[in-house]
């Protein structure tokens, strides 16, 4: 008998974006691909911008906002008035949203440290990154929970 391990989505979307930061050259690119990132993010909601969806701990202002979709699936979206904040958000959202809640809530994001962004951003910034993962995670415990 066979096993097969089949990657989860999220898995396979940190897989890709390892690939894509593989092929830029200097962090000055990379930090360009991330603001580019940010700038293509959808407008939030200006209800959605409210402060019960701030993330506590980042130094700049980010609303991060989740819903449940038809099947399930855990949707973000978020806004940030730093560019390159909004820009990490868009990662984050490319990487966590429309997956189910529970692979939210067990994700390991392996692609952070592989990529060198944990180790590339100024510890405010990354601390804000952290609060940032630790509240979607947390939505993806909440969705868990709701079922």
């Amino acid at each position: 008998m066979y096993l097969y391990f089949m990657a989860s989505v999220i898995d396979q979307r940190q897989e890709h974006i390892e690939d894509e930061f593989a092929k830029m050259g200097d962090w000055m690119e990379k930090y360009e691909y991330i603001i580019s990132l940010g700038k293509e993010l959808d407008a939030l909601d200006p209800a959605d911008k409210v402060d019960d969806n701030l993330i506590k701990g980042c130094q700049s202002r980010v609303w991060l906002n989740a819903k449940q979709g038809i099947n399930g699936e855990v949707i973000f979206t978020a806004d940030s008035d730093a560019i390159i904040t909004k820009g990490l958000a868009a990662l984050m959202i490319r990487v966590l949203s429309n997956a189910p809640a529970s692979d939210i809530a067990s994700a390991k994001l392996f692609f952070l440290d592989r990529i060198g962004l944990n180790t590339h951003l100024s510890p405010t910034r990354s601390n804000g990154l952290q609060s940032m993962v630790k509240q979607m995670k947390l939505y993806g415990l909440v969705f868990m929970a709701k079922g």
